[in-house]
């Protein structure tokens, strides 16, 4: 990856479409399954999210195996996706990108009103 990549993220829109046309080729409750996943990982990211396409990709080759083996996506994923991409990120206490802000900001708050850390 280079800087320009880096700065604009077009390398990560490139491999985003390459999962989406991936995606496309899976059966429809795959496809469904794949939109839970792909919107409740996010949540987990950092700003650009660069730190989940490796996540994303090994999510998406789960289904593209399972699927060609004939599994369907409960025996796979169970009825739970958001326990699943909790599982996928750490844990289930896994923080959020929001999460993680708001513990910055309350640290400079407590800072700035009375010297805390």
């Amino acid at each position: 990856m280079n800087f320009f990549e880096k700065i604009t993220g077009s390398d990560m829109t490139k491999q985003m479409k390459e999962f989406d046309e991936r995606a496309k080729v899976l059966p429809t409750d795959y496809q469904t399954a794949w939109k839970e996943i792909m919107s409740n990982l996010w949540i987990h990211g950092d700003f650009t999210g660069r730190k989940l396409m490796p996540i994303l990709e090994s999510a998406l080759e789960l289904l593209e195996v399972t699927s060609a083996d004939g599994q369907s996506v409960e025996e796979v994923l169970g009825d739970d996706i958001k326990g699943f991409c909790a599982a996928l990120v750490g844990s289930d206490g896994a923080k959020t990108y929001r999460d993680k802000w708001r513990e910055q900001l309350n640290k400079n708050v407590a800072r700035k009103l009375g010297g805390l850390q």
